[in-house]
């Protein structure tokens, strides 16, 4: 069972997004076990940050991948990181500067989006990436 620990500053004010969020964590409990740890301040985040063993950090800045080459890229670090992998989210004001460089960097998009979308849309890309591996229907792209 792979486990993923998502760190971010603040939780999911909008109950739709939450909502959309569970649905994805719900269909990936068979593979995979999601965390949600919420951190109140940027400090909090880099803290908890630096004690991951294995962490990728989302940011603009990072590495742009599409769907197929994000689930090659998801599943190599789970098995390098036996299985145990924390990605960073940042807060309204973005990755903080202590995180940036210093670990590897993915980009989701190009385009800003708020920390709360952009947990729904990295928990949809993790289920996608599950579902390319399995064979299965649901990327049609």
């Amino acid at each position: 069972m792979y486990k993923i620990c998502i760190l971010s500053v603040n939780k999911t004010k909008e109950q739709w997004l939450e909502e959309a969020t569970c649905e994805y964590v719900k269909r990936l409990q068979a593979v995979a076990s999601i965390e949600f740890v919420w951190c109140k301040t940027d400090d909090e985040l880099v803290a908890k940050s630096l004690k991951a063993s294995h962490l990728i950090c989302l940011d603009p800045l990072g590495e742009e991948l599409d769907s197929l080459q994000f689930s090659s890229f998801l599943l190599k670090q789970l098995q390098e990181a036996g299985c145990r992998l924390t990605i960073v989210i940042g807060g309204p004001l973005g990755l903080p500067q202590a995180l940036k460089g210093k670990y590897l960097m993915v980009s989701l998009s190009k385009l800003t989006f708020t920390h709360q979308i952009v947990r729904l849309v990295l928990i949809e890309q993790i289920y996608r990436s599950f579902e390319l591996f399995k064979g299965s229907k649901y990327h049609k792209g």
